[in-house]
């Protein structure tokens, strides 16, 4: 049977119903620093585009359907996940959490383009649910800055690594022709 979660009355998925479940948190405790961002706005974006739908034990949200749609999909999907950043951003999350959830929203995006794999992965990765993590992170001060730079970091030397290891690799073959 398919409905969205909120449908009859308040679900416990809900972001409304004002309870959460643990997504692959640690601790209990852990789950009761989870600040209140008081943003119903971002809240509900992230549960409409990630986890409104439940077929089963399986839950997926607008995204992976959207996703679906060639070309188009995963460019309004990124809109739709840019909201909930811009959100953030007029809140004052430091900008390193905003890069952070922008390469998420762009991790998404990039690999939702691949046709058929990914198509799957639109309905397994939620970008919208994590970034909605980050921003409560960031308001509560929980977040640490520098873990989000060290993050980015990373991308950045593995963006370079992508980038300069074919041209060493180029320039190695026409030493090894040319010899």
């Amino acid at each position: 049977m398919i409905f969205f979660r909120g449908q009859r009355g308040l679900s416990p998925h809900s972001p409304f119903c004002g309870f959460h479940y643990n997504h692959g948190m640690k601790s209990a405790a852990k789950k009761l620093q989870e600040p209140d961002i008081k943003d119903p706005t971002s809240e509900y974006l992230a549960w409409l585009m990630d986890s409104s739908i439940q077929i089963g034990p399986i839950s997926f949200g607008l995204d992976g359907l959207i996703g679906l749609i060639p070309g188009f999909g995963d460019v309004a999907s990124s809109i739709m996940s840019g909201l909930i950043i811009l959100r953030a951003m007029h809140h004052g999350v430091h900008r390193a959490a905003i890069l952070r959830m922008l390469l998420n929203v762009g991790f998404d995006t990039l690999a939702g383009s691949v046709p058929v794999v990914g198509d799957v992965f639109d309905f397994a990765y939620k970008s919208n649910t994590r970034n909605l993590q980050i921003y409560r992170e960031a308001m509560s001060g929980t977040r640490s800055a520098g873990k989000d730079w060290a993050f980015i970091a990373i991308v950045v030397i593995i963006l370079i690594a992508m980038a300069i290891l074919p041209v060493l690799g180029m320039i190695y073959l026409i030493k090894l022709i040319a010899s």
